[in-house]
This record gives structure tokens, sequence and C-alpha cells, in this order.
């Protein structure tokens, strides 16, 4: 019998020389605070967990080439467009933007890199039942595995033109493979 774990408890971040950019960065996105501050180390917590992410500075750490093996990026979610549309102008007013937005179809997101170049996604579901996802998937995942590149700027104006907040999100019943701008874009950041 295969026990799986309850929850993804949080995630440890190394730097070598950005310590307070990144605690700044991640406290201003995720509107996390600071838990403790052990000097090399810092913990924060955006919810009622003790901690969701610890960023740990050593100047004896070497930088990683762009691109290289290793995790591509970490995703947060959001309860729903309107909660990801309102972040996303947030953040653009403290100057933080996306390098790339996509709808998936199982999810809509925004992707970001933080001081050190971490990818960072932020996103919401667009399936209250997570086997239509997956089945969504498996539908489309051969023509499409990628997604359709959106402006976030055009949903959260029709977000508050009083568009349906789930036609904002509803993927494509027909897709088309992904554009090579696109892929560009994700490959090459």
């Amino acid at each position: 019998m295969t026990i799986s774990p309850r929850k993804l408890a949080h995630v440890v971040l190394r730097t070598k020389s950005n310590l307070d950019a990144m605690v700044k960065w991640y406290c201003i996105v995720l509107g996390a605070q600071v838990v403790f501050n052990a000097g090399p180390i810092v913990f924060l917590s955006y919810d009622d967990e003790h901690h969701r992410i610890a960023i740990a500075a050593s100047e004896h750490l070497a930088e990683r080439p762009a691109r290289s093996a290793g995790l591509d990026h970490i995703a947060f979610t959001y309860e729903d467009i309107d909660a990801l549309l309102t972040t996303y102008a947030r953040l653009k007013r403290a100057g933080i933007l996306p390098f790339v937005c996509v709808n998936h179809g199982p999810t809509t997101s925004l992707y970001y890199h933080d001081p050190d170049q971490n990818r960072i996604e932020l996103q919401v579901d667009n399936f209250a039942d997570m086997n239509d996802a997956t089945t969504l998937m498996r539908e489309q995942f051969s023509i499409n595995p990628v997604g359709e590149e959106f402006d976030p700027e055009e949903l959260l104006a029709r977000l508050r033109s009083g568009a349906d907040p789930a036609d904002l999100i509803r993927p494509s019943r027909k897709p088309h493979p992904p554009t090579r701008e696109l892929i560009t874009k994700i490959v090459s950041s």
C-alpha cells in the first residue's frame, strides 16, 4: 500500500547574494510575512503554516547557469480568476510583471521571475472538478500540451466590465498547436 503525502509543506530556496531582495520579492508577490529571521536563513509564510518558503543565503554557492537542469518552477494556486487578476494588477503597480501568461487548459497561469531568476507560477484552476481537468489534458495535450497565451490586461478589463469569470478561463474546445512565439517565451526564460 502506498501512502501519499497529505500536502506540500514548504519550499527552500538558496541564494548567493540576493537574500534581502528575495525576501522582499516573496513578501510582495505572495503577501507573505517573515516568520523568523535567522540571519542567513529567513522563513516566510502567507497562511497558517509555520513556513511555506525559506530562503537561505551563502556566498559560497555557485551561480546556476540559465535554463539548467533541475526544478523548472514553483506554482501557487489562487482561489479564483478575480484573485489572480487582482494580484496581477497589484504586482504590476509594484513593477513586477509576468514574462508569460498562459491558459494551459487545466489552469490559467502567470509566470514570473524572482530576483534569482527562479520561475514562479501564479495560477487558478479552470475546473472545480480535477477529473474534468484530467479529461481535458488527455483529450487535448497531444495537440497542445502548452496552452494559449493571453493578455492579463484584457482579461482584467473584461472581468471589471462584468464578464462571467468562468468565460475568462474556459479553455478552447478546439485546440491548436502552440505558437512558436509562446514556446520561445517559455523555453528561453
